[in-house]
């Protein structure tokens, strides 16, 4: 099999993608699949941009600005190296954040028949917008935290919601811009800092207790993990991906039926949003037991030791083993749309 692995990108999570793009590529070619290496933001990768690439560590804060060398749009990708994608079987998308996850790049690719991992155009749309996700998770009756979007005033935020709250970027991924916010007096630099990265802005109660996570595949609830934090409450940008940020445990100790509850919504939130091939569903569990839904994400983090990879390991399922099954899915998702039009 012949795969276009497309990654990097200009988003906030660039260096998310690339270290996804890096362990993706090492993946399918330990697997005996052809790898093309292709930074939409630089196009084809030659042998020694991809030596470097392979070595990538992700810095401790997103990137705030993206250099104007790296401005080259979606379609733009597309057109001048559209041979070498339409060349391939499939694209393997190992992009986060930005035109590669929310739904922009998916609906080029359709543009041009091209199959490629995941889902859909307006599935991934809707999926990065987390104020529309809670409103389909609330309509499917999975329970997920009170929210309000700005323009908010405090007074009304304290009747709503209360503190502490979260603050976060409405279409972000890898808690980028996300604040936890304990006091009114630090709810405006809170929403600035959020600002930064989107045009809406949601506070959302903070749920105390435990954070999960369930890997989903072909729609089919994979392994529960939990994440433990080492430095604060919540799982953020810097416990994600620096070494001793988090602890994370495959499967998770939880009892056979919260294990099974975790599961069940984890399928109820994929199917609430049309899902896709794989995706990941993040929970908090709160001191009485109960799961809330945080959000799902279509383009979920694909290093060896990220958590779909893990969720899928924990179920038997090896990294490269998991990256052919992603691609042969869609594969399969693209046949189908060409035989029904």
């Amino acid at each position: 099999m012949k795969v276009a692995v497309l990654f990097g990108g200009t988003s906030a999570e660039r260096d998310v993608s690339i270290a996804s793009g890096a362990q993706v590529i090492k993946a399918l070619r330990s697997a005996g699949h052809e790898a093309i290496a292709i930074d939409t933001a630089r196009g084809v990768l030659g042998p020694q941009e991809e030596q470097r690439l392979l070595e990538w560590n992700v810095a401790e804060a997103p990137p705030t600005a993206i250099e104007q060398s790296l401005a080259q749009s979606a379609s733009d990708l597309l057109f001048t190296h559209l041979t070498e994608i339409r060349s391939a079987d499939v694209a393997f998308l190992a992009l986060h954040g930005g035109t590669g996850e929310d739904g922009t790049l998916q609906a080029v690719l359709d543009l041009y028949a091209i199959p490629y991992t995941g889902s859909g155009h307006a599935a991934s749309a809707i999926a990065m917008d987390k104020d529309i996700s809670k409103r389909l998770f609330r309509s499917a009756r999975i329970p997920t935290a009170d929210w309000v979007m700005t323009p908010v005033q405090t007074p009304d935020v304290v009747n709503t919601l209360g503190f502490p709250l979260v603050v976060k970027p409405n279409k972000q991924g890898s808690t980028v811009g996300l604040s936890v916010v304990r006091t009114p007096q630090d709810l405006d630099a809170a929403i600035r800092l959020a600002s930064r990265f989107d045009d809406e802005v949601m506070l959302e109660r903070f749920i105390p207790g435990r954070e999960f996570t369930v890997g989903m595949l072909d729609g089919e609830a994979l392994a529960v993990g939990e994440i433990i934090p080492q430095s604060g409450e919540i799982f953020d940008y810097a416990s994600k991906y620096q070494q001793g940020g988090a602890t994370e445990i495959f499967p998770a100790q939880l009892s056979a039926e919260l294990t099974g509850r975790a599961q069940e919504l984890a399928r109820r939130a994929h199917r609430a949003l049309k899902l896709e091939g794989h995706s990941r569903i993040d929970f908090r569990m709160d001191n009485s037991g109960e799961f809330w839904c945080l959000e799902a994400n279509t383009s979920p983090g694909m290093t060896a030791t990220s958590l779909l990879p893990q969720s899928g390991q924990a179920a038997g399922i090896a990294f490269p083993e998991l990256c052919e099954r992603i691609c042969r899915l869609a594969i399969e998702r693209h046949r189908r749309t060409v035989r029904l039009r």
